[in-house]
This record gives structure tokens, C-alpha cells and sequence, in this order.
């Protein structure tokens, strides 16, 4: 078996780390290591939300919507995703955060990889 080559399902792996299939955080040795990249299958309940804000990101960052409605949120600015394919691009420097509208889920590519940024999601309770 060639070890630098992995296969699996985005949705059962995603479980296993908060969304995360590929990036820093992944053991050494392991083909999705990577300090390069970071890619993020999530999925999200209606009302699911980051509980606080990313400030002073150091990535730049691509979340691109798989099915639902996610609105992400930028400094001055409401971005919509409503569409199979919308996305949204924003740099080093943007704070962000994002809220799904109704079950969602968004395909994230951060780059490069480096730690931090381990908050956890607040459900909207009755949602």
C-alpha cells in the first residue's frame, strides 16, 4: 500500500475533526500534513454560527457553498451565498465570521496552515 496516497469520504472524515481534512493538524506522515493548505468540509445546521469573530486572520481564505444558504460576514460587508458555486474570497487581514442561513454546507480552503483559530459553533436554540 503506497502510504502518500489517502482516500476516504469528506463527510465521515470531516467528523473526526471539526470539519478539517487537510492541513497542519493532521499527523506527520500523513498525505493530508500539509502547512501549505488547509481545506474544511462543513456542515451546517439552520442557525449554526461562529461564536465570535476571527480577528486578525493570517490566511487567506476561499469557502465556497457545496448546498444551502450561508451568509459570511466582513467588515462593512454581507456576503450571501445562495447558489450552488457561490463563493467568497477575502485576504489576510479580514475579520470574518458567518452564520448558516438554513442547513448548509461550504467547502473552506485556508492557506497557508498554521495554527490557531480553534473556536467553537453556537446552534441557535428553536432553529
Amino acid at each position: 500500500m503506497d502510504d502518500s496516497v489517502y482516500t476516504g469520504n469528506a463527510g465521515e472524515d470531516a467528523a473526526l475533526d471539526r470539519g478539517w481534512i487537510l492541513g497542519h493538524f493532521k499527523a506527520a506522515g500523513d498525505p493530508r500534513h500539509s502547512e501549505d493548505v488547509e481545506i474544511k468540509w462543513g456542515v451546517h445546521p439552520p442557525g449554526d454560527e461562529r461564536a465570535e469573530w476571527v480577528r486578525g486572520e493570517q490566511r487567506t481564505a476561499l469557502l465556497v457553498l457545496i448546498s444551502g444558504r450561508f451568509r459570511v460576514e466582513l467588515p462593512g460587508r454581507s456576503v450571501l451565498l445562495r447558489r450552488q458555486g457561490d463563493y467568497v474570497v477575502w485576504g489576510r487581514g479580514v475579520d470574518h465570521s458567518w452564520r448558516a442561513e438554513e442547513e448548509s454546507v461550504v467547502l473552506t480552503v485556508r492557506w497557508p496552515s498554521v495554527p490557531g483559530y480553534a473556536v467553537g459553533y453556537a446552534v441557535e436554540s428553536g432553529a
